[in-house]
C-alpha cells in the first residue's frame, strides 16, 4: 500500500464514522419548535463531533500527503488513531442524550484527549519513516499547538468533574485552535515542492 492508498482507506473509515454519527439524530416526533428542544444536547454534541472529525480529517489528509514511505509502524499508529476516532459516535451519544452529564462528558473528553495523542503518534511514525530532513518533523517543530490541545483536553477532563459545562467550554476551545487547518504541512509541502 502506498500513502494514497492509506490516504483512501482512511477518508473512506472517516466518512464511515461520520455517516454513523447522523443516523444517530432522531426525528422528532411533534412538528413545532418545543418537539426540537429536547433533542438540542444530542444536536450540539453532533456539531461538536462534527467540527472535530471535520479537523481530524483535514490536519489528517495533509499528514498522510506530506508522509514518505509506508512502514508497518505508520499503519499501525494510522489504524490506531481511526479506532479512536470510531468511538467519537458512542461518546457523541452518549454525551447528547444524557444532556452533557459528568461521566458521558468525561468519557467524550477521554476520547479527544486519546485521539490527539494517536495523531502525535501518527505523526512520529511517518518522521521515523522519512529519517533525516522529514518535510513533517520540520512542519511540526516543537509542536506548541499540539501539545496545548492536550492540556486543554486533560484540563477540560478535570473541570467536567467541578462544572461539566467547564470541560465542554474547553473541549470546544480545543477545536477552536484547530479550526483553521495546519498550515505548517501545507506550507513544507510547498518548500518541498520548490526544492
Amino acid at each position: 500500500m502506498n500513502m494514497t492508498g492509506l490516504r483512501t482507506f482512511s477518508d473512506a473509515f472517516l466518512a464511515i464514522i461520520l455517516t454513523v454519527m447522523v443516523l444517530e439524530l432522531k426525528v422528532p416526533h411533534g412538528v413545532t419548535l418545543d418537539a426540537l428542544a429536547p433533542l438540542l444536547p444530542v444536536f450540539l454534541s453532533y456539531d461538536l463531533s462534527f467540527l472535530y472529525l471535520g479537523i481530524y480529517w483535514t490536519n489528517h489528509h495533509y499528514l498522510l500527503h506530506a508522509g514518505g514511505p509506508i512502514r508497518g509502524a505508520v499503519l499501525w499508529a494510522n489504524l490506531h488513531l481511526l479506532f479512536w476516532l470510531s468511538l467519537f459516535p458512542f461518546v457523541t451519544g452518549w454525551m447528547g442524550q444524557n444532556h452533557f452529564a459528568m461521566l458521558p462528558t468525561v468519557f467524550y473528553g477521554t476520547v479527544l484527549f486519546v485521539a490527539a495523542v494517536a495523531y502525535l503518534l501518527l505523526q512520529r511514525a511517518i518522521i521515523l519513516a522519512q529519517g533525516e530532513g522529514s518535510i513533517v518533523k520540520a512542519a511540526v517543530g516543537s509542536d506548541r499547538k499540539g501539545k496545548l490541545s492536550l492540556a486543554l483536553y486533560l484540563a477540560g477532563i478535570g473541570a467536567t468533574f467541578l462544572r461539566p459545562w467547564l470541560g465542554q467550554l474547553l473541549f470546544a476551545a480545543g477545536a477552536g485552535l484547530w479550526l483553521v487547518p495546519d498550515r505548517r504541512l501545507e506550507r513544507s509541502l510547498q518548500r518541498a515542492r520548490a526544492d
